[in-house]
């Protein structure tokens, strides 16, 4: 009897998947005050397209680039107000796929960082890894530039892990990404217990 084949994400070439060609500037959901999508009390944003298809993926909807409602001023300032509350750590990017979705994350994180410097974080998730990051479009770079914490790696279902911290397969690795960019070479957080 045949073996059933594994079926694993797609696998992009260096700068195939450009978010001008892609996004739509659509996101697929936005979560305040919460405590699951990175450390301390999160704001998160998903923006909808990714083109990865982990199979498994837990947020298979927001593959879709025009899912969900287009981003807009209204949304940002919302966001932006509900991180000056004093309790909120940070802001969170996750999808679909940050990466391709750079006009959207650029634009918050710059209005972040002119409002609170860096008195909060920015995490992002994406199915890129830091080494195909290094590869990437100048877009995806200088998002990479600005943000904190990246958890990188396809969720390959292979290497599920439920008892992971923040991630949920143990091939996806998160990454100090100041510190590795200062280093030029991957610095895990810190505060990784498992």
């Amino acid at each position: 009897m045949a073996e059933k084949a594994i079926k694993l994400p797609k696998n992009p070439q260096p700068g195939e998947w450009r978010a001008e060609n892609l996004s739509l500037k659509y996101i697929a959901d936005y979560k305040p005050f919460n405590f699951v999508d990175g450390e301390g009390v999160r704001c998160s944003l998903y923006v909808s397209g990714c083109r990865f298809a982990c199979p498994g993926c837990y947020n298979a909807a927001a593959q879709n680039f025009h899912y969900g409602q287009p981003y807009t001023d209204e949304l940002q300032a919302q966001i932006l107000d509900d991180l000056g509350q004093s309790y909120v750590q940070g802001l969170t990017l996750l999808g679909g796929e940050p990466f391709v979705n750079t006009q959207v994350c650029l634009q918050l994180v710059d209005a972040l960082r002119e409002r609170f410097g860096h008195t909060k974080d920015i995490w992002s998730w994406t199915g890129y890894t830091w080494d195909e990051l290094m590869q990437e479009t100048p877009d995806k770079l200088e998002l990479l530039s600005k943000i904190d914490i990246l958890v990188d790696g396809r969720f390959l279902l292979a290497k599920k892990d439920l008892t992971l911290q923040f991630r949920g397969s143990s091939n996806q690795r998160i990454i100090d990404v100041q510190k590795s960019l200062a280093q030029n070479k991957v610095v895990l957080w810190d505060k990784l217990v498992k």
